[in-house]
């Protein structure tokens, strides 16, 4: 397998970590319930150990942009949709946005 395809799915199993990581964080109410207190920080973790992997072969740049961006992007969905936060068209246009500016950055930046 392509090496530079290989990063890709390690920075797509990096913000899958990062991401479970916040819903962790979420339920560890202050770090006060061990177990997803745990498991917050393991995947915080396991997400800076993927990313280091993966800087090995993308610029540090795109890659940093399009895991925070899709971080953001997914953690506050999954806000809305497990938690019923407020789905606002302000937020939604300001998520659109965020993964917009991913989409270029992957396509256009470089």
């Amino acid at each position: 397998m392509d090496k530079t395809l290989i990063a890709w799915l390690l920075l797509a199993a990096s913000i899958a970590a990062e991401v479970i990581g916040n819903l962790a964080l979420r339920r560890a109410d202050g770090f006060s319930r061990v177990l997803p207190g745990a498991a917050a920080l393991g995947c915080f973790a396991l997400a800076v150990w993927l990313m280091s992997l993966v800087l090995r072969r993308l610029e540090m740049g795109l890659t940093y942009a399009v895991w925070a961006g899709c971080g953001i992007a997914c953690t506050a969905l999954l806000g809305i949709l497990l938690h019923g936060e407020a789905a606002s068209a302000a937020r939604m246009a300001g998520l659109g946005l965020i993964v917009a500016g991913v989409v270029v950055l992957g396509t256009l930046g470089r």
